[in-house]
């Protein structure tokens, strides 16, 4: 068994990656019930908390069927940063979770996000601030170090486990990488191999096929795996990996009427939630995946990413089920 503070999680969990405009809580539920463990919200900016932005404070909502759920922020602010775990609390998550590892220019350029990992005193000043102003645990999610000449990541994470974290999250990746090349769980492994650490230690970058999640949990020893663009437009991911798991076997892959079916189930549960216009523009994203190698599908598949009406989508939708009834993923 696995714990985060109080929480227990089966052994080798599989954890939902924090994405922008992808976690959503529709996306979240479809991979809670695919077998995710613990789910993440997409990033939240502790400015924008603070503000009362809108779009920010949205994003703070979560379905009780997800449970347990990570709400996660960024920031660099110490002040700002405390003020928005108040706001965060009032909502009730299972975890705080802290972004010290986006790689993006426009978090980084403001410090927070990967930018964090040019000053490890501050990123330890925060998370022990944070952990000693709520009642719940708080996690970080980051990254092997700045670039390479600066890897850290062992005294880094000892550093944060003494001031409290109850779990950190390593993209195997330095923020000068971004997402290029292979991510390296070596350090990670070193990170869990410190005698001196306690706390669970999750892996993440790369966890893209059933056999790299058990590579990441009998080569390198590591707590659990954080899933993310093997994701996307695939929340059957984590129902493969852990009958992978079970049997050494692959599952056979959903069907098209069970992918029409998620897919409308998608959209639908994304339009509920955050009306038609913005509910038809990011469900986009997932079709790709949702319908990922069929042939001659460019015409279908047009249609479900430039319609602005849902009716459209939907009708896109059952065009495939009869145009594509009989083909076999497998």
């Amino acid at each position: 068994m696995v714990k985060i503070a109080d929480i227990e999680l089966p052994d080798f969990p599989l954890l939902l990656a924090p994405m922008e405009d992808v976690s959503d809580p529709p996306f979240r539920t479809l991979c809670k019930e695919n077998g995710a463990d613990v789910v993440f919200t997409e990033f939240i900016s502790s400015e924008g908390l603070i503000r009362d932005a809108a779009k920010s404070r949205m994003k703070l909502d979560i379905y009780e069927t997800e449970r347990p759920v990570g709400i996660q922020i960024f920031g660099a602010n110490m002040e700002s940063m405390l003020q928005s775990v108040e706001i965060v609390e009032r909502t009730k998550p299972d975890i705080i979770d802290i972004n010290f590892g986006c790689p993006v220019k426009k978090v980084v350029s403001k410090g927070a996000g990967a930018g964090i990992l040019k000053d490890i005193d501050l990123m330890v000043q925060l998370s022990a601030a944070m952990v000693k102003h709520t009642h719940l645990p708080i996690t970080v999610k980051t990254r092997l170090g700045w670039d390479h000449d600066s890897i850290k990541i062992v005294e880094v994470a000892e550093r944060l486990q003494d001031v409290g974290i109850k779990a950190i999250s390593i993209h195997g990746r330095t923020r000068a990488q971004m997402y290029k090349g292979d991510a390296d769980w070596k350090p990670i492994a070193d990170v869990k191999n410190n005698p001196r650490m306690h706390i669970p230690v999750f892996g993440n970058g790369d966890v893209n096929t059933p056999e790299k999640a058990v590579e990441m949990r009998d080569k390198y020893g590591l707590d659990g795996a954080m899933i993310g663009r093997a994701s996307i437009g695939y929340p059957w991911f984590f129902r493969e990996v852990k009958h992978f798991f079970k049997t050494g076997e692959h599952l056979a892959p959903p069907t098209m009427q069970e992918r029409v079916e998620v897919a409308r189930r998608h959209l639908e549960m994304a339009i509920a939630w955050k009306g038609e216009k913005l509910g038809v523009f990011e469900t986009r994203r997932h079709y790709t995946n949702y319908f990922k190698g069929i042939p001659d599908f460019k015409e279908h598949r047009m249609k479900m990413v430039t319609s602005d009406d849902s009716a459209a989508v939907f009708a896109a939708f059952e065009e495939v089920l009869e145009n594509f009834a009989d083909y076999s993923f497998a």
